[in-house]
């Protein structure tokens, strides 16, 4: 089974009008302390997607950093085995592109049964859930992780589902063992009390946008 860190940091492309700030926003949350990153971009645009996964991966250095993961390895698209990693959301595609480390797949997107098919058994899988039915078939799954949300109000989608609270986390902790990432509206000032509730990680947008090492740094604080 998979190690969560507490804080599971994304990265939003419509948060940045330019690659260039998306790359030095990654990077902070980096130095702030954050050991996984997820890349999300609903634009749709394949091609600026890939590009952006690849800037964000030269950025974060994780091929050099690794004196194991050879030429030959990031031909065939093996991740590599340190502890920081690199999710690709929904597209299993661009995660094999772009050497990702894992994909995080929501309830519309490839099942995951067919994502563990093509990015292998090294890569980690994860599954959005948003009511306990939900959760209970995500868990039947090859999934590493499950998320479950949104727990608060949020504003990073368009058409939220319905707010499941720090009830529905408990729930889900008492449906799964896997490890359970709680999602939507999470700040510094209820991330706590979220993974009281059985959250092994909280995954965060909005709270780390506003100066993302410091944020970072004090979202750590507050989750040990």
């Amino acid at each position: 089974m998979i190690s969560l860190p507490r804080l599971y940091a994304i990265v939003d492309s419509s948060s940045f009008s330019r690659t260039d700030a998306l790359v030095v926003y990654a990077q902070a949350l980096v130095d702030g302390g954050c050991t996984l990153l997820q890349y999300r971009n609903k634009s749709g645009d394949a091609r600026v997607m890939l590009e952006q996964a690849r800037e964000l991966r030269r950025a974060c250095g994780l091929q050099s950093q690794n004196p194991h993961f050879s030429q030959n390895q990031r031909e065939v698209g093996h991740p590599t085995d340190q502890s920081f990693r690199l999710i690709m959301n929904d597209r299993a595609d661009l995660c094999l592109a772009a050497e990702f480390d894992g994909v995080h797949v929501g309830q519309d997107d490839l099942s995951p049964e067919a994502v563990r098919r093509m990015i292998g058994s090294e890569r980690w899988l994860g599954v959005s859930t948003h009511n306990p039915e939900q959760l209970c078939e995500a868990d039947l799954t090859p999934a590493d992780y499950l998320a479950i949300g949104p727990v608060f109000a949020t504003t990073s989608k368009e058409k939220p589902d319905p707010v499941v609270g720090l009830e529905g986390v408990r729930r889900a902790r008492q449906l799964t063992k896997k490890p359970l990432v709680a999602i939507g509206g999470l700040t510094r000032g209820n991330a706590a009390s979220v993974i009281e509730a059985g959250a092994d990680s909280v995954a965060v947008i909005s709270d780390l946008i506003r100066d993302p090492r410091k944020s970072a740094e004090e979202f750590l604080r507050i989750l040990r």
